[in-house]
């Protein structure tokens, strides 16, 4: 049987994070994935999520400022830039913009508060219908390449990569773990990330952790995400550019846009309503289809809030969300094994340190906020 100091269950953006801040301490590390990295049938394929700085708390903000070197680190390692910044505009009353912006002035984060007149007036693409809090440094992320650059940045300090390695059980072997494939092959490990996104609801009941954690986590609640590419009403090379990131809210409806990158050809913008799909016990359900009472609510949304757009979509795609019921994350240990759930749909811009923490926690080199525990 192979054996390995570390296993990572899991190549999406936390667990080629994680892998690749081990790898990089000097730690032997083994990922296990049950497809390839940044697959579709997970969380963290494509080439368009959100970055931004906007949070209602200091908390998130800031871990948005700590992540930037590891930003800036991957870009250097893989020669390209991950981020493309296209700053971000947030609005709606439920949105509450000048909270927002209040945050970011106590962050020291580059921001502005406009109103709906002048907002219209810098971009008539989008029907504003509140305040706009505007901060150019937001963005959109890569995040396939981004996994790419963390897998090999984790091979280049001799990580090794399994694919088509789908874990199914782990079980406890004196001082160590023994971690089952679904296929029969197993493997030896002195410690244990599980970062297996949507799968996680399937394989904790798998997992050999105390009852008391177990009893301790929150709930969570997979939803089968649905988003659409609306072509740009306007030539796609004039307009694309001028295009910011959004958040919408009023009342319990929450929508979001952004640049749909290469995913759609460059062609529109990527517009979902947020949590809108149906829930699913695991990753193991998801079928892939649209539901069209969805599509038809954010066609409307588009026919009425965002008149820079065709509202007849040409592309559209599932995701899989992993929902906590505050939304924060989940990064904990327990005898010898971490799990690491960077979820709620907003984990993207977070991905270098999450893996940082990740690493901390697992190997015994730090701790992580109190936030991210589960007996918080």
């Amino acid at each position: 049987m192979e054996s390995t100091e570390y296993a990572v269950i899991g190549a999406g953006l936390a667990g080629a994070s994680t892998a690749w801040h081990l790898a990089a301490r000097g730690h032997e590390v083994a990922v296990l994935e049950r497809s390839t990295p940044a697959n579709d049938a997970g969380s963290s394929h494509g080439s368009a999520r959100i970055f931004r700085y906007a949070y209602p708390d200091q908390f998130y903000t800031r871990l948005v400022q700590r992540s930037e070197d590891g930003w800036a680190e991957l870009a250097r390692l893989g020669g390209r830039q991950l981020i493309t910044t296209t700053g971000s505009v947030d609005y709606g009353a439920e949105r509450q913009p000048a909270a927002l912006a209040a945050v970011l002035e106590a962050c020291g984060v580059e921001h502005e508060l406009i109103g709906a007149d002048e907002a219209r007036s810098r971009w008539p693409q989008v029907a504003f219908d509140t305040d706009v809090l505007w901060h150019p440094g937001a963005g959109v992320i890569d995040a396939q390449e981004t996994v790419m650059a963390m897998v090999r940045a984790a091979a280049d300090h001799g990580a090794r990569l399994e694919t088509g390695w789908a874990a199914g059980s782990v079980a406890r072997d004196g001082s160590a773990f023994v971690i089952a494939a679904e296929d029969g092959r197993t493997l030896r490990a002195s410690r244990v990330v599980v970062a297996a996104g949507a799968w996680l609801p399937r394989l904790l009941g798998a997992l050999p952790l105390p009852q008391a954690f177990l009893a301790s986590m929150p709930r969570l609640e997979v939803r089968q995400e649905q988003a659409y590419h609306f072509p740009y009403a306007d030539a796609p090379a004039e307009v694309a550019s001028a295009w910011p990131t959004f958040i919408h809210m009023r009342g319990r409806w929450t929508a979001y846009g952004l640049p749909g990158g290469r995913d759609a050809g460059f062609r529109g913008q990527k517009i979902a309503e947020f949590n809108g799909g149906k829930v699913l016990p695991s990753a193991a359900d998801q079928d892939g289809l649209i539901d069209p009472e969805n599509r038809r609510r954010v066609v409307e949304y588009v026919r009425e809030c965002l008149p820079g757009l065709v509202p007849e979509p040409y592309a559209e795609t599932t995701c899989l969300f992993t929902n906590t019921p505050t939304e924060d994350f989940i990064i904990d240990s327990a005898e010898g094994i971490t799990v690491v759930s960077p979820c709620s749909g907003h984990g993207a811009k977070f991905a270098p340190v999450i893996g940082e923490l990740a690493a901390d926690l697992a190997s015994g080199a730090g701790g992580v906020p109190a936030q991210f525990r589960v007996a918080r």
